[in-house]
């Protein structure tokens, strides 16, 4: 697992230009594997003190059926309830002075269009420049080795700035795949951060997933995290999977098999340019052999 730098460390320079406000949201249900992508947003907003500006009312996108209003009694004594709402809070980062939107809701169960309208029309109030979508899939990777975390982006412009892959899926999508997709409509900077969840350890939390979001997040903005316990919550929750894959054998087979797809993956001969290589080099054995 890499280690956060220390707070004497410099940041290394951002993907995106300096201190041009960014939008980063995370939707629970989903697209959230885990609970990796909202606890990603939580902890940003607990780290920086970020203080909401602003909400959208449930009542227009939400079957409270699905998602249910919570009750619980308050500070005061009285009861009280919670609504399925969707949260922008605002933030300036310590170290770069950059201006951060947070954006974490659940995934609404209608008129996801004006939802999404709302939300960008909020942003770029704010003056956002970028959107950066962050969302968890399961997905058949160890729990033992670096959890991936994969940047995708339907902008030309985009992927050739970060350096970023073309986003090739196609079918259904969730709220995070709409929200990029209006974003760029209007102009914006647009991508997504995807962090793949093993699915035999489904449930959240999803720490080790949360701090790979993280790391990425700190390598997009050039801005340092304070990541708390979080390191160490990562390393219980695998020593907890290891514990069950001991007393699972079908499940510890099944873990050692991904491990070593994982593995041949990432040879330096598994590489497609290594195979040319080797290809070459056999031809010339072959024709010497032969006289040719």
């Amino acid at each position: 697992m890499s280690e956060h730098p220390g707070p004497d460390l410099e940041p290394r320079r951002p993907d995106l230009p300096a201190r041009e406000p960014v939008l980063l949201a995370a939707f629970e249900g989903w697209n959230d594997a885990g609970g990796a992508a909202s606890q990603a947003l939580e902890h940003l907003h607990d780290t920086w003190g970020a203080e909401q500006v602003d909400e959208l009312d449930p009542e227009e996108y939400h079957d409270f059926q699905v998602n249910r209003p919570v009750i619980a009694v308050g500070p005061d004594g009285s009861r009280e309830i919670t609504w399925p709402t969707t949260a922008v809070a605002v933030t300036t980062t310590p170290r770069t002075s950059r201006t951060v939107v947070l954006v974490h809701g659940i995934e609404p169960s209608m008129r996801w269009r004006r939802y999404c309208g709302e939300i960008l029309d909020i942003a770029q109030g704010l003056g956002v420049k970028t959107v950066v979508t962050v969302g968890a899939l399961l997905a058949d990777v160890p729990h033992t080795r670096p959890i991936p975390v994969n940047a995708t982006s339907e902008d030309v412009a985009v992927r050739e700035m970060l350096g970023l892959e073309p986003n090739t899926y196609e079918g259904p999508t969730g709220i995070v795949g709409v929200l990029q997709h209006e974003a760029a409509a209007r102009g914006l900077r647009a991508l997504s951060l995807w962090a793949a969840v093993p699915h035999y350890v489904a449930h959240p939390p999803s720490p080790k997933a949360t701090l790979a979001i993280l790391h990425r997040v700190e390598q997009l903005l050039g801005e340092p995290v304070a990541m708390g316990e979080l390191p160490e919550d990562a390393l219980a929750w695998q020593s907890g999977v290891d514990e069950l894959a001991g007393e699972d054998a079908e499940i510890g087979e099944y873990v050692r098999q991904l491990e070593e797809a994982k593995d041949t993956a990432e040879l330096p001969e598994a590489s497609g340019e290594a195979i040319a290589q080797e290809f070459e080099r056999y031809l010339r054995r072959r024709d010497k052999g032969t006289g040719g």
